[in-house]
């Protein structure tokens, strides 16, 4: 079982990575289209602040967390609205985005064992919310990179958001509308340091094996299946490369292949 206060280290380490990205860019480059539509960069560093904050408030006053769900106007626009709430000019952006993340992972420490926190659609524990707090970073700091033309070197901490991805394979069908299979799934995926992390029985029918990134640009929505090295060998294993989703709420939108240009649209 994974340490919380390991994980809270591993997320300092990923929210720092993007802050080292985006700090030092001009107030022009905030502005910048990524490949989620209608949203910035300064959109996706605001998403993070404002999911920072209703992590906080579902670790620190629950009602108040439910309540930004029970009183919004349109609850199908919540995680646009929440970006669009608290978007702001670069330098103050950062501050809310830092004093935040600083807040939610005292708050996370703080929690009891055992206790489970309140969110969309389910309740976990302090050490899944911080998990789950990685995988967003992780997959929206993506999307920062996309926009920037930039790739950002893979780490160790892509093992909490695979982890969060084999975890959620019946969510992914369940969203989507579909059966959650019965069968298991045999995951093996290479590591970037060329270790191989497993999940799952050995004498599975249904396997996935190929790159830990490119398995966590899958779960998480980054890339389309057909853009990424993921073998699967069975019916249930090649299904889920469809519905594959990390993230709790409705089925993600995803995104299209690349064109032959290898561009994505």
């Amino acid at each position: 079982m994974v340490d919380l206060t390991d994980l809270i280290a591993d997320l300092a380490a990923e929210s720092g990575q993007l802050d080292a990205l985006v700090a030092p860019l001009p107030t022009t480059d905030w502005a910048r289209p990524t490949p989620a539509s209608g949203w910035s960069i300064g959109h996706q560093i605001a998403h993070l602040a404002w999911t920072d904050h209703v992590a906080l408030l579902a670790a620190t006053d629950p009602e108040a967390f439910y309540a930004t769900v029970t009183t919004a106007p349109d609850a199908t626009r919540l995680v646009d609205a929440g970006a669009e709430e608290f978007l702001a000019p670069p330098v103050e952006l950062l501050e809310r985005w830092r004093a935040g993340r600083t807040a939610l992972t005292d708050a996370l420490t703080a929690v009891p064992a055992g206790e489970k926190l309140p969110w969309y659609g389910t309740r976990m524990s302090a050490t899944s919310m911080a998990t789950a707090r990685i995988m967003e970073t992780w997959a929206h700091g993506e999307d920062v990179a996309d926009a920037l033309g930039v790739v950002r070197p893979a780490s160790d901490r892509l093992r909490h958001v695979a982890h969060l991805g084999v975890r959620t394979l019946g969510h992914g069908f369940a969203a989507h509308g579909r059966a959650a299979p019965t069968s298991p799934v045999r995951v093996e995926l290479l590591g970037p340091d060329g270790d191989t992390w497993s999940w799952g029985p050995t004498d599975a029918a249904d396997r996935l094996t190929g790159p830990a990134r490119d398995f966590c640009l899958l779960v998480t929505q980054r890339r389309h299946r057909a853009d990424l090295a993921l073998v699967a060998t069975g019916p249930v294993a090649d299904e889920w490369l469809d519905v594959a989703q990390a993230f709790a709420g409705p089925p993600g939108a995803g995104r299209e292949p690349a064109g032959a240009d290898g561009v994505r649209a």
